[in-house]
C-alpha cells in the first residue's frame, strides 16, 4: 500500500494533553471538535471535502493570530488529514504543506498543545514515501517522537503514533510498552469523542500485535 494512503495524523489532536495549564487549546477548540466529528462519525466518502473545508477554516484563524503555534498546529493536522484520505502521490502536496506549517509552529513555540507539533510531523516523516518521491525519512521521525514524548511523556496521541511507528520497524515488544501507556492517559477535558476513537486504535493496533 501506498504509504500516503495510511496517513492518519490525525488527532494529531493529536498530542494535546489532560492539562492545558501551559497551553491554550481554547482559540482551537472548534476545529479540534470539528476534526473528531469528521474522522470518528463521518462517512470516509466525505473526509477529503470535509477535512478541506477544515484546513480553510483553520487557515484564517492562522492569519488572524499570525503570532500563535496552535492554529498553524491545526491547520497542519487538517492537511494531514486531508492526504490521509485523499490517498496517492495527489496527497503529497498536501503532506508537504502539512510538514511547513507544523516547523512554522515548532519555531513559534514547540510546547504549543504539548509539543503536538513534533508528534505530528514525526508521523508524516513516518508515513510519507522518501526519496526520490517525498521528504519521508525513518531516522527523522524516531527524533521527533523522542521530542514529543519528552514534552509529554503519558500523552495518548504521542505514544499511540511512536507505538505504530516502533511496530512498523519490527520492534514488537517496545511498541506494546508505548501502546499500553496510551490506553492509560488520562482523559483529555473536552476530548471525550477523541479520546475513545484513538483508545479503539490502539486496542486493534494490541491485538493485531498479539496475534
Amino acid at each position: 500500500m501506498n504509504p500516503i494512503l495510511k496517513l492518519h495524523i490525525g488527532a494529531l489532536c493529536l498530542s494535546a494533553c489532560a492539562c492545558f495549564a501551559s497551553n491554550d487549546d481554547t482559540l482551537v477548540r472548534p476545529l479540534q471538535d470539528q476534526w473528531a466529528d469528521i474522522k470518528y462519525k463521518q462517512d470516509t466518502k466525505q473526509h477529503v471535502d470535509s477535512y478541506q473545508a477544515l484546513a480553510e477554516q483553520a487557515h484564517k484563524l492562522v492569519e488572524s493570530n499570525p503570532s500563535k503555534a496552535e492554529p498553524l498546529i491545526w491547520e497542519g493536522i487538517a492537511l494531514s488529514s486531508e492526504a490521509g484520505a485523499k490517498g496517492g502521490l495527489g496527497a503529497l502536496s498536501l503532506a508537504k504543506e502539512a510538514k511547513q506549517k507544523f516547523d512554522q509552529a515548532i519555531q513559534l513555540d514547540n510546547q504549543a498543545l504539548d509539543g503536538s507539533a513534533y508528534t505530528s510531523l514525526a508521523t508524516l516523516y513516518a508515513k510519507v514515501p522518501g526519496w526520490p518521491l517525498g521528504f519521508g525519512d525513518k531516522n527523522k521521525a524516531e527524533d521527533l517522537f523522542k521530542k514529543a514524548l519528552a514534552l509529554n511523556p503519558q500523552g495518548i496521541d504521542a505514544n499511540f503514533f511512536y507505538g505504530e511507528f516502533l511496530a512498523d520497524q519490527g520492534k514488537t515488544a517496545e511498541a506494546i510498552k508505548h501502546l499500553d501507556t496510551a490506553l492509560k492517559a488520562a482523559p483529555r477535558p473536552r476530548r471525550e469523542l477523541a479520546d475513545k476513537g484513538r483508545r479503539q486504535e490502539v486496542e486493534v493496533l494490541l491485538k493485531n500485535l498479539s496475534k
